[in-house]
């Protein structure tokens, strides 16, 4: 694309549908977007006008472990490569490259790696960071995590993946009644870390001191947590009651019912409920069998699961949970966008530029089409994604 462009059609910002709007892009960055009507600037001569589905800013994904036969725990620059680019396909502008429970050998050249493709540039969605999902995580509650790998979040361990990671660490997972964890929770809060609290079998009353001592998410609620009860309401109750925290959503209907997923929309709103896809590799594959960190994983009527039937992850893509928690949980498209957009941006302390279609922010937009697929995707104004025109019949 040409360093000044403009497209034209239906856009989501400002939390509506504006349908006849304008996003106007330069040098990377939005500097118009609103009723085309109401630009008074001088329309660029590159326009794109858009007739079917939707513009709308990019998708940001702040758990995801793999798609398209890869996974960050891969540790290869062709790995990371190649999950920006399928990423892209999808919607998703930026992510979080999301590790799992390992050997502490294994996890450091993991984290190394990301480093170096972060600051080297990916062809696709665009690296923003890390979130280290495990090892400190409780055994009870460990979903698809190999529990011989699981260890205590002991300070010293804490810093090196930290240092290892050069800043890149912008969440990580961890059971907050685990030895150790909350002297490990205020450290990471210092370095403006999130913590998250996730597969976890924290009690209420234990989820409520490590929110004092620095957790301010909930990793995938109702997944690999405590549950709510109406006599000890967990780390769910947790989740719903302190209203000033966010927690993510795997809204592919499988990991929580739609009926939860919509109950949970209108306890934590909008701006508090991050979708996210907790996608591993065989997320854009379909039906078959895979590797999760060395277990064997099978995908079947859209579930991947351990040979015990444990979830593992999932085949979701973030486009689909928005289409999820349009058609199965009838939340209004804008604030379905904006769960999968600006509020995990927010979240990660990108909320002043990325995540909206608005004046300043970069320039990270996507076309949604009518059925929730991806036609184009824009990455600080770069087209990195077309969908191939179908033949006509």
């Amino acid at each position: 694309m040409e360093q000044e462009y403009a497209l034209r059609g239906t856009i989501i910002a400002d939390g509506q549908e504006i349908r006849d709007g304008l996003v106007v892009v330069a040098a990377g960055k939005i500097v118009y977007a609103g009723e085309a009507e109401a630009y008074a600037g001088e329309c660029p001569a590159h326009l794109l006008t858009v007739e079917n589905g939707r513009i709308c800013p990019g998708l940001v994904d702040m758990h995801m472990h793999g798609i398209d036969g890869h996974d960050t725990m891969d540790g290869t620059p062709e790995s990371l490569q190649a999950i920006s680019g399928a990423l892209a396909r999808y919607g998703v502008t930026s992510f979080l490259a999301t590790t799992m429970t390992a050997p502490y050998a294994e996890l450091e050249p993991v984290l190394e790696n990301i480093a170096r493709a972060s600051q080297a540039g990916l062809p696709g969605a665009e690296a923003i960071g890390i979130h280290l999902e495990g090892p400190w995580i409780n055994p009870r509650y460990k979903g698809a995590q190999k529990e011989e790998n699981i260890s205590l979040p002991r300070l010293d361990a804490v810093k090196r993946m930290y240092e290892l990671a050069q800043g890149l660490i912008k969440v990580v997972t961890i059971a907050p009644e685990q030895p150790e964890a909350l002297e490990a929770i205020a450290w990471l809060k210092e370095r403006g870390v999130i913590v998250s609290a996730g597969h976890t079998g924290a009690t209420f009353a234990q989820a409520a001191e490590a929110v004092d001592a620095g957790v301010r998410h909930f990793t995938h609620c109702f997944n690999a947590m405590t549950g709510l009860h109406h006599r000890e309401p967990g780390v769910v109750g947790a989740a719903m009651y302190h209203e000033h925290l966010s927690t993510e959503l795997i809204a592919d209907g499988i990991h929580v019912h739609p009926a939860v997923m919509r109950i949970l929309y209108r306890v934590k709103t909008p701006g508090r409920l991050a979708l996210v896809s907790d996608s591993m590799r065989a997320a854009a594959l379909g039906e078959g069998t895979y590797d999760l960190g060395g277990q064997e994983v099978r995908v079947r009527d859209n579930q991947a699961q351990l040979a015990d039937g444990t979830l593992a992850g999932s085949i979701l893509t973030l486009n689909k949970a928005v289409a999820n928690m349009v058609t199965l949980s009838g939340v209004p498209l804008a604030e379905a966008v904006e769960m999968a957009s600006h509020t995990p941006a927010a979240i990660l302390g990108y909320g002043e530029r990325k995540g909206r279609l608005a004046a300043g922010y970069d320039a990270d937009m996507i076309v949604l089409d009518d059925d929730f697929e991806v036609a184009m995707t824009f990455v600080a104004g770069k087209r990195v994604y077309e969908r191939a025109q179908q033949p006509n019949p």
